[in-house]
């Protein structure tokens, strides 16, 4: 797993979303640290690592709404796609109140490189796939967790994060409620940050978008992420339709 830096489901399906999985895993390529940040498992299984049940429910929701799914293959923790590559937060040091020592000895070089070898061909992936589509529909997928350290329960099942497109956004979050769900609107955090992938694949191409973000703990098994993935997909559909964008 040298320099695999993204997966993809789908290529040749027709529909017109396009999904995406950023934190998809918490795989460390071996060419990193030797393959361990030095943390201990119990850590690199925790949402600080990769958005637990994300890349399950990406994957279902291609398969039902007939849409391609790209998936990174690394960890957030090695260098995280869902940052652009002038924010701070691109190689963390610190996260939810763990050091992550391999991080703290990186330097620029090392930086650069694993943009060069991860972040940008997942880019390039998702860019590419856009690219071939005629008006895609961007969905990003992720995953929070319940709590974090020294915080507040977190009560929303969904939440829905945008910034200044909130043609589907808005629309949806009303869906979501019909359905019953505590959702989120712009929580549990806000939904924007410049070179994000959303910006970078949809904001700045005028394409419609949404991000999702499901608590983890719904999607920690594989019956909660097809659960989740039936559930959205007709509320996705839907949506879209209505809001003939």
């Amino acid at each position: 797993m040298s320099d695999i830096a993204y997966e993809i489901s789908g290529a040749d399906r027709l529909g017109r979303w396009l999904i995406t999985c950023d934190h998809a895993t918490n795989i460390v390529p071996d060419w990193v640290n030797n393959g361990d940040l030095g943390l201990p498992p119990q850590e690199m299984g925790r949402h600080i690592a990769f958005d637990i049940g994300a890349e399950g429910v990406a994957l279902g929701l291609g398969a039902a709404l007939n849409a391609p799914v790209v998936s990174s293959r690394f960890s957030r923790l090695v260098i995280d796609p869902n940052r652009g590559e002038q924010d701070p937060t691109l190689l963390m040091k610190l996260y939810d109140g763990t050091v992550i020592p391999a991080n703290t000895r990186a330097d620029t070089a090392e930086l650069t490189r694993r943009l060069q070898r991860l972040h940008r061909p997942y880019h390039a992936a998702v860019a590419d796939l856009a690219a071939q589509r005629t008006n895609p529909v961007i969905c990003a997928i992720h995953s929070f967790t319940p709590q974090l350290k020294g915080r507040a329960p977190r009560p929303w099942e969904v939440g829905v994060l945008y910034a200044g497109d909130a043609r589907l956004a808005q629309p949806f979050i009303a869906a979501c409620r019909a359905q019953g769900w505590t959702t989120g609107d712009n929580q549990p955090y806000a939904g924007h940050l410049p070179g994000d992938s959303i910006d970078r694949h949809a904001l700045q191409h005028g394409r419609p978008n949404l991000l999702i973000e499901v608590r983890h703990d719904l999607i920690d098994t594989p019956q909660g992420q097809a659960d989740w993935a039936a559930r959205l997909a007709p509320v996705l559909d839907m949506v879209l339709a209505n809001t003939g964008l």
